[in-house]
């Protein structure tokens, strides 16, 4: 059983994107000189610097530079088509450059926390978390019919706990870890916060983030 993005949904994000891109910047330079007589207008000097560049290079630059930046998110987007393929034995998760295989006989449930997949196991513990824009309407059926659970929402939702600095409830070592792990959240580091999240799960804690807050809850 597979469940993946489509590929026209691919193709049309790797096309849309880097043209709404060039059109944006390219209408930037056409309205300038509408910009520029509005006497409340905010960065003047862009829009000033913009109607000064010469002809065709601004136009040439537009496109080059939105098409780019197109580019560039269409692969952000595009790096989080996830491809769910249910075996008799494993579950497997891939998109671009990430590849997970979760033994199925270990999977109690499966749900979406909000643009992420998470597949728990029998203890409660973390057995997957992946970035995916998978309708559930497709998900559900596909898993229900290999014998994988599905929730509509956190089964474990009302465990969870505020982490504040030295936590009672929470051993030295783990209280290290999730201080450090603020502080790659509070810098925005998400592959270092991915990093000490499953050094958590290895110290037997499950974490979710809210706001940049984290709450965390212990497997059983």
């Amino acid at each position: 059983m597979i469940v993946r993005t489509p590929v026209w949904v691919r193709v049309a994000v790797w096309v849309l994107l880097p043209a709404a891109g060039a059109g944006l910047l390219l209408g930037l330079d056409r309205i300038a000189d509408f910009v520029l007589r509005l006497p409340w207008a905010p960065l003047r000097g862009v829009f000033r610097l913009i109607q000064g560049l010469p002809e065709p290079w601004v136009t040439i630059g537009a496109l080059a530079l939105g098409g780019i930046a197109g580019l560039v998110l269409a692969g952000l987007v595009d790096a989080e088509s996830l491809t769910v393929r249910i075996t008799t034995t494993e579950v497997l998760l891939s998109r671009p450059g990430v590849h997970r295989t979760v033994p199925k006989g270990e999977v109690a449930v499966v749900f979406r926390d909000r643009d992420k997949l998470v597949l728990l196991g029998r203890t409660g513990q973390e057995l997957a978390r992946e970035p995916c824009h998978l309708s559930p309407k497709r998900i559900e059926p596909a898993l229900r019919a290999t014998g994988i659970p599905w929730a509509d929402k956190d089964p474990y939702a009302d465990a969870y706990r505020r982490w504040v600095p030295d936590t009672p409830d929470v051993t030295p070592s783990a209280n290290a870890v999730f201080a450090e792990r603020q502080r790659a959240l509070d810098r925005g580091d998400e592959r270092d916060a991915g990093e000490l999240r499953e050094e958590l799960a290895r110290l037997g804690f499950v974490v979710r983030v809210e706001r940049k807050r984290q709450h965390w809850r212990r497997t059983a």
